[in-house]
């Protein structure tokens, strides 16, 4: 535990000691408040974040890969990764270290989205019900993002190659419960399971119940599901390298 808490501080001063972190919270919070704007958040009748927290999905497949591209193949690729496995360190403490300090560095840029929920309820009353269940789903959702981006980052040295991967992977989870392509899988004669396991596996379907105040086991489950499972075939990965 010891361990995973050093490498966690590691990787996230690491963050804010190059310019990428403030890049992207600059990025971020600026697209969320533009999507969210453009979407009418202060034409709704109804004072809440719903546009604010249907964008993130979309927004996250791009933005997590980023995050995520230089965790391990920037090891990789600097030869670092060597003195790391030889160092009294596991291989799961580095990965679920460098996972947590990602992952923290998301809730910090959620945490800074707070003038939304100011303006919200400065402008109405809001249930207060959705925007925590949206913003736990969101940190969740974020999380699964990252786990996909850390797989991929160690899987090449190359970080635009574990960017397009990640990113096509994120792209998925996000767009395998749109109703286009359930209408295109439908008119292609797949059978309703087939149908019912693709719209499942998207996180607009999960995260879809969460961001209306209501909190499910299932949809917490998968996307926990989701992040331990990438995370461990990242572990199996970088065992086969230390290996080789």
């Amino acid at each position: 535990m010891r361990t995973t808490w050093a490498i966690l501080k590691r990787e996230l001063r690491g963050y804010f000691g190059t310019p990428l972190a403030y890049v992207f919270l600059v990025v971020f919070l600026s697209l969320s408040s533009f999507l969210s704007f453009r979407a009418g958040l202060y034409d709704a009748r109804d004072a809440n974040l719903l546009v604010f927290f249907q964008a993130l999905p979309g927004l996250f497949a791009l933005l997590a890969p980023a995050i995520a591209m230089r965790m391990w193949s920037e090891e990789r690729r600097t030869g670092s990764i060597e003195l790391l496995l030889t160092l009294p360190v596991t291989i799961p403490q580095a990965v679920i270290g460098k996972f947590l300090a990602g992952w923290l560095f998301f809730g910090i840029a959620l945490l800074l989205t707070s003038p939304l929920v100011m303006t919200v309820a400065y402008l109405g009353d809001p249930d207060t019900g959705p925007i925590l269940t949206g913003y736990l789903g969101a940190f969740l959702m974020a999380g699964s993002y990252l786990a996909i981006g850390t797989f991929f980052s160690a899987m090449t040295k190359n970080q635009v190659i574990a960017f397009i991967l990640a990113s096509l992977a994120c792209g998925f989870f996000v767009f395998a419960g749109t109703p286009s392509l359930l209408g295109f899988l439908d008119s292609a004669g797949v059978p309703g399971g087939g149908i019912s396991f693709f719209e499942s596996m998207s996180f607009l379907t999960q995260y879809d119940v969460m961001q209306r105040g209501v909190i499910e086991l299932r949809n917490v489950f998968f996307m926990l599901a989701v992040s331990v499972g990438f995370l461990a075939c990242c572990c199996v990965i970088l065992h086969e390298r230390k290996a080789s």
